[in-house]
């Protein structure tokens, strides 16, 4: 069974703001500002801390108010690098926002491409570009945005699950793989980015239903692939998936989305959708290429902890701030 993506509703807001500058703007329109949000230590993992995300704000909300202890508890998502889902509204300033203000911190950003045509099969995530000129569009904008600085890019989720399951209608199936294809090998083509295309999780079927499709999406041309994105197998699960899997796309390594794994996934409730906004989850291992096998590239949070992943068990519109949620996972 696939699942499906919250993208990030907040992603050209934040993008805006790195682009006014306001994180190192004194002014009372930073509501991040006084969240003390700092980088990770560069030998624990690469990657970018945004200061001036929904966890920061959260996390100076909840201090202004005096409630102290729950700031803390979601400082815990504050504090780590998460990806910056890319929108389609002007992806080149974007990208060219979230990647400057990385190298300013001498870290790397993490991208998350998702607005391949017909995304999600009509549900809560629906969407994407309007056809395939717009999403080569879209993807030229992120590549001229990013340049000759360091991106990490987790590219499109779900886009080659759907392919397999039957979610995408086979009319569209030539072109995703022409897009998807085409897409590694522009931003591959970039000097510091590395491209890790989707690859499902280690509940929804078995490798070998997916390598084919994986090989024929541009795999080979990748620096790996991505597992588990937006889900909640255990890591070890996880690994074990996308071992069998890199065995059968020539040993090609892997990242890990270990953003909500913490305590595995929900098994109650309608088994279609155990994937939404499910109780009891918590936070995974922290961002690292520090990894317990050589070929698991990075633990990496790709889904935004605290994020909704859509109008289900009380949750708002998928890629909302959840300020609930985002307690509960962080208590775990």
């Amino acid at each position: 069974m696939s699942r499906r993506r919250a993208a990030s509703a907040a992603a050209l807001g934040a993008a805006a703001l790195l682009l006014a500058g306001c994180s190192s703007s004194g002014d009372g329109d930073d509501k991040a500002a006084g969240a003390g949000i700092t980088q990770q230590p560069k030998e624990t993992g690469p990657f970018w801390v945004n200061p001036d995300g929904n966890a920061a704000q959260q996390v100076a909300s909840l201090a202004d108010a005096g409630k102290k202890d729950q700031a803390e508890e979601i400082r815990k998502i504050a504090q780590q690098p998460t990806g910056e889902w890319i929108s389609p509204e002007n992806p080149e300033e974007q990208a060219r926002g979230f990647t400057e203000a990385a190298d300013e911190a001498g870290r790397t950003a993490l991208l998350v491409l998702y607005n391949i045509p017909h995304r999600d099969c009509g549900q809560y995530s629906e969407g994407g570009a309007a056809d395939g000129d717009a999403y080569r569009s879209f993807v030229d904008g992120v590549a001229k945005g990013i340049g000759d600085r360091a991106a990490t890019v987790v590219l499109e989720p779900d886009a080659v699950l759907h392919l397999v399951d039957g979610c995408t209608p086979q009319e569209f199936h030539e072109e995703r793989y022409d897009l998807l294809k085409g897409a590694v090998a522009k931003l591959g083509a970039l000097k510091n980015t590395k491209v890790y295309l989707d690859a499902g999780n280690a509940g929804w079927g078995h490798p070998d239903q997916i390598f084919d499709p994986l090989k024929r999406a541009g795999v080979d041309q990748a620096d790996g692939f991505a597992v588990n994105v937006s889900n909640f197998y255990t890591t070890e699960d996880s690994i074990a998936y996308g071992k069998q899997l890199s065995a059968k796309v020539g040993g090609k390594p892997f990242v890990i989305d270990t953003s909500r794994n913490g305590n595995g996934p929900y098994t109650e409730g309608a088994p279609d959708e155990r994937w939404c906004n499910p109780p009891g989850r918590a936070l995974g291992e922290t961002p690292t290429t520090k990894t317990a096998d050589p070929l698991v590239d990075a633990y990496l949070w790709v889904k935004r902890p605290g994020e909704s992943d859509g109008e289900c068990k009380g949750g708002p519109k998928a890629g909302e701030w959840y300020p609930e949620y985002a307690l509960k996972l962080a208590q775990g």
